[in-house]
């Protein structure tokens, strides 16, 4: 017989998801300038929006993208990929024109183009110019990979932690993490644990998958590599019950989560950064009903399906 929660319970479990959702961030390319305006009516005001240099783009397309969510009243944070970085003058001159429009974040990202288009491989050589710094940049998120990366060791992962951990107390700079996304809640809390465990205070904007068919969040899986839960689901996907324990919808992710103590002020888990794999607007539409309350928890309470 399936558990069921009662309405007290599931009140209070609606609640702390929903306190969760507050400040989530989600992403944009550069291809979605047009729907700028309509982004802004949709989200909550101020809501952090990343700006992704996908392959195709230019840092210059990314800081242009950027200054332009600014502009509709959105918080912009441009990635900043050290690979695709063409010069240290061109990683400068973006800072600067970002800082000037009112960008006050930006995510460092180390990327994979092999060889790097310039002098930077790695996200600790940007920091180490002290271009940040000089451009009055004093937000940054970091990445962080919650099953591992595919090709860098575990040690490295955590040294790389440490690293930008004191780079942050040595400079004043506010440091975050914002991690890959995963289908397992309980392999992000152990690693939240693992944290904790570390000495790593920095908090973490954790990477959920927006509503996405099954079939398109596989193929992105594969493009990012996020390591043991896609194995997991690979796996099981011709199993009858094989999915147990497996998030495949972000409504089952973010239960998992809160569930599990993420948003509680023991967790370095703080909120969602929402992954737009299914579109930008749907995911859009999506995350405003979770910061509303809009949404119906299941008898469950393992999973919720929000209005309209």
């Amino acid at each position: 017989m399936t558990d069921t929660v009662t309405p007290t319970v599931s009140t209070d479990l609606k609640s702390r998801i929903v306190q969760f959702a507050r400040d989530s961030s989600t992403e944009i390319s550069p291809h979605d300038e047009g729907i700028l305006p309509e982004l802004a009516h949709t989200l909550p005001s101020h809501t952090t929006v990343y700006v992704a240099h996908t392959p195709k783009a230019t840092l210059s397309d990314v800081v242009r993208t950027a200054v332009k969510t600014a502009a509709v009243g959105l918080r912009a944070s441009p990635h900043i990929v050290a690979r695709r970085i063409e010069s240290q003058q061109a990683l400068r001159a973006g800072l600067r024109e970002l800082k000037a429009a009112g960008v006050e974040q930006v995510l460092l990202v180390a990327g994979d183009r092999n060889p790097p288009a310039g002098e930077f491989s790695s996200t600790l050589q940007i920091l180490e110019s002290g271009a940040t710094l000089d451009a009055g940049i004093r937000q940054l998120g970091v990445a962080g990979h919650p099953e591992g990366h595919p090709a860098v060791q575990s040690d490295e992962l955590w040294k790389a932690l440490e690293y930008k951990q004191a780079f942050a107390e040595r400079t004043g700079t506010r440091v975050h993490i914002a991690t890959q996304f995963s289908f397992k809640p309980d392999a992000v809390l152990g690693w939240s644990r693992q944290l904790v465990d570390r000495g790593i205070t920095l908090p973490v904007h954790l990477g959920v998958a927006g509503p996405t068919p099954l079939p398109k969040l596989i193929k992105f899986a594969v493009q990012c590599g996020i390591g043991a839960s896609f194995g997991s689901l690979m796996k099981n996907m011709g199993a009858i019950g094989g999915l147990t324990g497996l998030a495949t919808t972000p409504d089952q992710m973010v239960t998992g989560l809160v569930r599990g103590g993420a948003g509680q002020s023991w967790n370095r888990v703080i909120h969602p950064h929402v992954y737009a794999f299914g579109g930008v607007m749907a995911t859009a539409k999506w995350l405003r009903a979770l910061v509303d309350g809009a949404f119906e928890l299941d008898e469950s309470g393992e999973k919720f399906t929000v209005s309209g």
